[in-house]
């Protein structure tokens, strides 16, 4: 059981990235019947009504279910969507997308690919899972998308204006992660090469942190790290690269 803190907009920076993610967009738009799952919601729904509503911009009919193991934490159905108890089981459910938010942070790193391993057991056919982690105030956020075959992506988004650097991250990094912050792990690498060109460009920091970060980014895909460097304006800062970027090397 999770402390079940929660907030509105906590998860917005993840939710803007979902209704705009290529996978997440496929994946439910070629489902006949979508669903999505906001497992472990915390001690109010917010963040799952605000998930409905944002990926209904895409499927209209999507049907979304929120779930948390403690079932006093469970609330009567609102807004279309159901509420239920259940766990990495999914309560039995087959949803093409389930979203799991600060909830592996609590477990052991050991933990992680079990529950990675039965969550994804549980999804539709070409199904998904984001499992993330964020601050209270869903200011740093960082999360990790997985298929059938394991992760595939891992993406950190940040406020513009109150994160100094990449590397501030690190400390909200999934659970697979943040204890692998260290010299010699991908991860590591990464933000420090995230820090080097976000220094580089402080010549642009004049025209505020959004653009001085898209130079950063173009920095780093120009230097190597296969980032994705986005067409459209975001209003976060936001860094995508294949697992196999930060994929651990090393075994604890």
């Amino acid at each position: 059981m999770t402390r079940g803190t929660t907030g509105i907009n906590r998860l917005r920076r993840s939710d803007r990235w979902l209704v705009h993610s290529p996978q997440i967009r496929q994946a439910l738009a070629r489902a006949d019947d979508p669903h999505v799952v906001d497992l472990g919601y915390g001690a109010r729904p917010d963040t799952t009504l605000e998930l409905a509503r944002r990926l209904r911009t895409i499927r209209p009919d999507l049907r979304v279910t929120g779930l948390e193991i403690d079932p006093a934490r469970v609330v009567p159905s609102t807004e279309n969507v159901t509420f239920a108890r259940g766990g990495f089981e999914l309560a039995g459910l087959r949803p093409n997308l389930v979203r799991a938010f600060n909830v592996l942070r609590q477990y052991p790193e050991d933990a992680v690919p079990d529950a990675w391993s039965r969550i994804l057991s549980g999804l539709a056919p070409g199904g998904l899972l984001v499992d993330g982690t964020c601050d209270e105030l869903g200011r740093r956020c960082a999360w990790i998308l997985l298929d059938a075959s394991g992760p595939i992506s891992l993406t950190l988004a940040w406020d513009p204006f109150t994160v100094h650097t990449p590397s501030d991250i690190a400390e909200r990094l999934p659970k697979a992660l943040i204890h692998r912050n260290v010299p010699g792990e991908n991860i590591h690498a990464l933000l420090q090469s995230a820090d080097r060109a976000w220094s580089n460009a402080a010549p642009l920091a004049p025209f505020g942190p959004r653009l001085r970060w898209r130079a950063a980014l173009k920095q780093l895909a120009a230097t190597g790290t296969p980032a994705v460097v986005p067409r459209r304006t975001q209003r976060d800062n936001v860094l995508t690269v294949p697992w196999s970027v930060v994929q651990p090397r090393t075994e604890r």
